[in-house]
């Protein structure tokens, strides 16, 4: 009972990290205030054990013990329809997105075959080139501050940074694993020995209060916007499907088709249960399956404890405030190191590629180039109307159709599925 309970707190903190950085960015470049991104952080964590409990029970998920995290992938097509669209756009396209993967989840194994890895790692490039801008502008301390570009708030991210690198060097298993939120950790505290944190939204946060559906707002919906998340949706997918296999191995627990639908199906019901909370679309944690691993603990009793644990902590809004205080150069140092992650991601994606094939390269350099050069200049294509905006202003969705149609183009429809898959 007590290795259980340490072992439920150690999935926790690994994944902790990526629960809170991602309502923290999103609700601060959408400018909201200090209650309202507190709510973001504790709504998001109590929906991950909603998500995690999706996909966990046998009954709705694959029955694996995965955890289900808000993915890094959708920050900034958030932040892009959050400040062009509004909210209101942002998570009806959401909701939307979900009820599309949901009504694609019995045929998403079939349709993996239009995403090869030149497709998939182009995108995730792309991703990862999008939010880098995100990280850069508050490691500076915030677009707009008055102190914007301080050597203090330089030096304390980079502090930030490298306190994660030094950890990742010279820490192995589960040290390893929370390098991120250590970082995080005592860059706040330099922070507040620098007398830059501010504590008063801490005492001024309820110690409980239940996640309120539509806190913010209602839907509205954007046919561009709702193809954003949907490709986003769908690279979480094939990301989630090697989850499922890592975990099915170490395991030992067969996965069949249906397995396979009723993980996709448990995905596309936390992005739309997500939406409806105001909350984020979920992902499996790759992270936590090293946990599986180290600790040997493969039931799923550890993951059902880290859900109670997450719910518990989602129903209190101080640890939202506590998290809220984190100053943004630290943020910015944390997030050059996971958003370039992403953007590595893309790269190790794109390495199964085969780049002999001088097609694929085509597909890579056109689409990447377009996705990047459009978000660097989304008024490039201004002239071609607002009807198009969601194609022509949108460097994600531009980029991933480029991929999608060159790799048609040229290399027709090559698959290989794993024979495990095929039974």
């Amino acid at each position: 009972m007590v290795r259980n309970f340490i072992l439920s707190v150690q999935h926790l903190l690994a994944m902790y990290a990526g629960a809170i950085l991602v309502p923290i960015i999103v609700g601060k470049s959408l400018h909201f205030n200090a209650e309202d991104i507190a709510f973001l952080v504790t709504v998001d964590i109590f929906m991950c054990g909603v998500a995690t409990f999706l996909q966990v029970w046998k009954g709705t998920g694959t029955g694996l013990p995965i955890v289900l995290g808000c993915t890094f992938t959708a920050v900034a097509p958030m932040i892009l329809i959050g400040q062009t669209q509004g909210i209101s756009n942002l998570y009806g396209s959401l909701f939307l997105s979900g009820i599309l993967v949901v009504l694609i989840a019995p045929f998403f194994s079939f349709l993996v075959k239009f995403f090869p890895p030149v497709v998939t790692g182009s995108v995730v490039t792309i991703i990862g080139i999008n939010l880098m801008p995100v990280a850069m502008n508050y490691l500076a301390g915030g677009e707009g501050a008055k102190d914007y570009g301080d050597g203090r708030n330089l030096i304390l991210g980079l502090v930030t940074l490298i306190i994660i690198l030094i950890l990742q060097r010279f820490t192995t298993g589960f040290l390893k694993s929370i390098a991120i939120l250590i970082g995080l950790v005592l860059g706040t505290i330099i922070a507040a020995c620098c007398g830059i944190v501010d504590t008063g939204q801490v005492a001024q946060a309820h110690w409980f209060a239940l996640p309120q559906p539509f806190r913010f707002t209602g839907f509205s919906f954007d046919l561009g916007a709702t193809l954003v998340f949907f490709i986003v949706a769908l690279v979480s997918l094939i990301e989630s499907t090697g989850v499922y296999h890592a975990l099915s191995e170490i395991t030992g627990k067969k996965l069949e088709r249906k397995d396979l639908r009723k993980g996709y199906t448990a995905e596309g019901l936390a992005i739309i249960l997500g939406s409806i909370f105001n909350a984020f679309p979920y992902t499996a944690y790759s992270q936590n399956v090293g946990l599986v691993s180290l600790s040997g603990a493969k039931k799923n009793n550890v993951i059902y404890g880290m859900v109670i644990l997450l719910i518990i902590c989602g129903c209190l809004p101080k640890l939202g405030a506590l998290a809220n205080m984190i100053p943004l150069p630290v943020l910015g140092g944390a997030m050059i190191a996971m958003f370039g992650m992403v953007m590595a991601y893309g790269v190790t994606i794109l390495g199964n590629s085969d780049f002999k094939n001088q097609n694929n390269l085509l597909v890579i350099a056109i689409s990447v180039g377009l996705g990047a050069g459009i978000s660097a200049v989304p008024q490039a294509f201004k002239s071609l109307g607002e009807h198009f905006s969601w194609l022509t202003q949108n460097g994600i969705v531009i980029g991933a159709l480029t991929a999608i149609i060159l790799n048609f183009f040229f290399n027709g429809i090559k698959y290989q599925q794993k024979q495990e898959d095929m039974k």
